[in-house]
């Protein structure tokens, strides 16, 4: 997304002025607007069923789509959105990119600018800072029309370009599982195995850094020195982390109390957070990091109101006002008074039984009280006849009888006043409290934002503390250099040792890696272990390799798996080449590529030349992206003597008395077969089949196999496999000697051997 609408500074610091607590009704305690984030917009309001995608709505509207303008819910009608919401239509909604409601109206709603910005492909290139405007009135518009009232604590928020960020479209968010997996799952995705940290703001952050890694190198600098500095301080980082832990969400809790939406157990949350506050402030005074230096100072414990909370409100107090007891016992003689009244009730009652038991010798007298009739005597039917005068009948049983007397109704409108009076006075302190701490919202804000920030850069020193992960170098220069690199989630998940493998990307020497081997053997594993690497060096956290020096990227590409859309009639094709032309038009010389199987959904002629003429554009186009490029048709291979800056690798492969063993290694070389029926019996295919395979491919090999036959005017499918001479001579010719090891040395003159034999 070009333009995201985000909550900018609140101007006034009431941190180092005194809490006052004002009376509701007196003008001090006039409501305060406070700017928030757009994350955090419904804050204070309870949430609806379908808050969670308004949220994602104003958060992202169209990071899922190629088309952003053809779905964008909160653009076009803000009040028929909220009637779609309501309604569970969200999704059905259809907006075209300009709409009745015009960008400046919507802009006023929120006082949100109009800006220019450019979309993420040519045909997506709109007025985003318009779309930005109307998708955050429409918000506000849903929680106008919805609770009938707008929080007070907004302010305007700020546009941002993402300029200043990493570009990572739908499709590479997607495809690098960067939040969930393909199969939705959490568990296996890059945020899961980062996500270490202790609140549900920290995670939040730690979420956006993951979507919007840095550009600036002197930012990731600082990100990275956080870093270093809690990774070798232990114990400064377990401390850190401790005190999180009992803060919970802040930045939330903040939102409510700006509203004035917060509960009496809110509040004494809030106490206990800020003291936690006040013990992470003094424990980041031995930080040495500029970040964590910066963080300490943002951090605000607001003592004079955390002695107000613990002053006015009892430790665990109820979540709403509608249940008493939450004032602290000397808050208020008033309250205390009322309470002792309506406590010494109890004692009266008991004390008025006992007497009228005495007066009128019914000894199975009792006082009750309901919700009908309050208090009142219960005689039953065999003492009615010692009952005073003075007792007043007020309700006739089977087996009993009910009075009342003047002493006792006396005594119910003394206690239920107090009970009501005690109501109304507590319910008046807390407020007051919280038009006082409604106040301090912005700096309540300023507060939980460096929380957010200090949670994830300590979730990243942990990780990196557990998993091995080194600080990579970033530099400047379009190269990117990974020695004994890993991918960060299949490490985490695997059972098995990881193998690490080295890479080396240049636009002036190698500027595309052609990755060729069997499927299965980890090629795609290892195009998304470097994009990850990358990513992760950006948003400034360490990384699972043995040293990494990553060329700043502007954006990251990648156009891996395979996946259709049947609702726009698009074939798995058709989406494969939008996804490739997506990224052809918008190459930068920043860039990196990530291709995995460029045409393998259309017939081999075609794939093949597609797959070919894409790398060629790639290595000739003058920006010279840097590019990983997987593919299955090795006749790509010879690209590597055409074109002098591609290099081919391959997965490296074993064979041992008629089974294969991928051995996950990447290895400077191409590949010499695809391994496509192994694989098939890997899989499970009957062994019936997988034996005709066999059979089959020695003839289409020997080129006695059966001759293809296609329709008149069509062109023939390309044979993979080239006369037998040849493909002798092409697997001789791509032998390096010297960077074959003994064990690979004899296994390719192994194979060698064989197929001489055979004749192939």
């Amino acid at each position: 997304m070009g333009q995201v609408a985000r909550a900018g500074r609140a101007g006034a610091d009431a941190a180092s002025e005194p809490l006052e607590v004002a009376d509701p009704g007196e003008p001090g305690a006039q409501r305060r607007p406070q700017l928030h984030r757009v994350d955090q917009l419904l804050d204070g309001v309870e949430p609806p069923p379908d808050r969670r995608r308004l949220e994602q709505r104003v958060e992202h509207p169209f990071a899922q789509t190629a088309r952003p303008h053809r779905r964008l819910g909160l653009v076009e009608h803000p009040e028929e959105c909220a009637a779609a919401l309501a309604a569970e239509r969200l999704e059905e909604l259809e907006v075209p990119p300009r709409g009745a409601v015009e960008a400046e109206e919507a802009g006023q709603r929120v006082g949100l600018g109009r800006t220019e910005v450019r979309g993420p492909s040519p045909v997506d290139r709109v007025d985003v800072g318009e779309r930005a405007a109307r998708g955050a009135g429409g918000a506000l518009a849903y929680v106008d029309a919805v609770y009938r009232r707008r929080p007070a604590h907004l302010r305007p928020p700020e546009p941002y370009a993402l300029a200043g960020f990493l570009r990572l479209d739908g499709a590479t968010r997607r495809n690098l599982e960067l939040l969930e997996t393909l199969g939705g799952e959490r568990r296996g995705a890059l945020l899961w195995v980062l996500d270490q940290t202790e609140t549900p703001m920290g995670a939040r952050r730690l979420r956006e850094w993951v979507l919007y890694p840095l550009l600036e190198p002197a930012a990731i600098g600082r990100r990275l020195d956080a870093v270093e500095e809690l990774v070798d301080a232990v114990e400064l980082r377990a401390a850190l982390r401790a005190g999180l832990a009992g803060i919970g969400d802040l930045e939330r809790l903040g939102g409510r109390v700006g509203a004035r939406t917060a509960g009496p157990r809110d509040l004494a949350h809030l106490g206990v957070a800020l003291g936690r506050v006040a013990e992470l402030r003094a424990t980041l005074g031995a930080a040495r990091a500029e970040a964590l230096v910066t963080l300490a100072a943002a951090l605000d414990p607001l003592p004079e109101a955390a002695a107000e909370i613990a002053r006015t409100l009892v430790d665990a107090p109820p979540p709403h006002t509608r249940l008493p007891g939450f004032i602290r016992a000397g808050r208020d003689a008033e309250v205390d008074e009322l309470r002792e009244s309506t406590r010494d009730g109890k004692g009266w009652l008991a004390r008025f039984e006992a007497a009228e038991r005495a007066r009128t010798g019914i000894a199975s007298l009792k006082v009750r009280y309901n919700r009908i009739f309050g208090y009142y005597v219960e005689v039953t039917r065999p003492n009615l006849s010692l009952v005073p005068s003075d007792y007043e009948r007020k309700q006739t049983l089977v087996g009993a009888e009910r009075f009342v007397t003047p002493a006792l109704k006396e005594h119910e409108a003394r206690v239920l006043g107090a009970e009501e009076r005690l109501r109304v006075l507590e319910t008046h302190l807390f407020e007051t409290l919280l038009d006082a701490l409604a106040l301090r919202q912005p700096t309540l804000a300023r507060t939980a934002d460096a929380l957010a920030a200090l949670d994830a850069l300590c979730a990243l020193a942990e990780v990196a503390h557990r998993r091995g992960y080194v600080r990579p170098r970033i530099s400047e220069a379009p190269v990117l250099r990974i020695r004994a690199g890993r991918h960060p989630v299949v490490e985490a998940v695997g059972g098995t040792r990881f193998v690490p493998n080295d890479t080396v990307l240049d636009p002036d020497a190698e500027q595309i890696l052609l990755v060729t081997g069997p499927n299965m053997g980890g090629k795609s594993t290892y195009l998304r272990q470097v994009a990850l690497i990358a990513l992760l060096a950006q948003m400034g956290s360490f990384v699972p390799a043995a040293e990494a020096e990553i060329g700043l990227a502007d954006r990251i590409f990648t156009r891996v798996g395979a996946s259709d859309n049947l609702v726009g009639g698009e074939s798995t094709f058709m989406v494969e080449m939008r996804e490739t032309a997506h990224i052809l038009a918008d190459l930068t010389d920043r860039s990196l590529v990530v291709l995995d199987e460029i045409g393998r959904g259309t017939s081999t002629f075609d794939g093949i030349s597609i797959a070919w003429a894409v790398a060629e554009h790639l290595h000739d186009a003058p920006e010279r992206p840097r590019t990983l490029f997987a593919t299955h048709y090795h006749e790509l291979t010879a690209l590597a003597a055409e074109r002098p800056r591609v290099r081919n690798l391959s997965v490296a492969v074993a064979e041992w008395k008629g089974e294969i063993v991928f051995l996950r290694q990447i290895v400077p070389r191409p590949a010499s077969r695809s391994y496509g029926v192994e694989v098939a019996r890997l899989a499970g295919v009957p062994p019936s089949v997988v034996a005709r395979a066999r059979a089959l491919l020695a003839e289409l090999e020997s080129g006695a196999g059966p001759a293809v036959r296609t329709p008149a005017g069509s062109s023939p499918q390309l044979s993979l496999f080239a006369a037998p001479d040849e493909r002798l001579r092409r697997e001789l010719a791509g032998l390096e000697p010297d960077r074959l090891t003994p064990l690979e040395a004899l296994a390719v003159l192994a194979r060698l051997v064989e197929a001489a034999r055979q004749g192939t």
